[in-house]
């Protein structure tokens, strides 16, 4: 899975093996071995993180945090998300 950042003791991250057409652009997180079932967040197209799951379960005070700081990586996100799967398109 490819790393995208470390924060706070999370992992945020691609799903190497998305479904063909790709989703939407998004990042996982978790807190230790990257996996299916992470939490996941939607990156709109005017860059704001939109929660879609917490299956991390990660603390709202943590969730809070990671939130914000997607939303202020969220063009680096995107372009890292174009240079990886060649494609892209937003939730919203």
């Amino acid at each position: 899975m490819p790393q995208i950042f470390k924060f706070g003791g999370y992992i945020i991250f691609f799903w190497s093996n998305e479904n063909r057409p790709t989703e939407p652009v998004h990042v996982h997180i978790t807190e230790h071995n990257p996996g299916a079932n992470a939490t996941k967040v939607w990156i709109t197209r005017k860059g704001k993180a939109l929660l879609c799951n917490n299956n991390s379960h990660i603390p709202s005070k943590d969730l809070r945090k990671l939130m914000a700081f997607i939303e202020s990586n969220s063009q680096e996100i995107i372009k890292q998300w174009y240079k990886y799967f060649e494609e892209i398109s937003y939730y919203c």
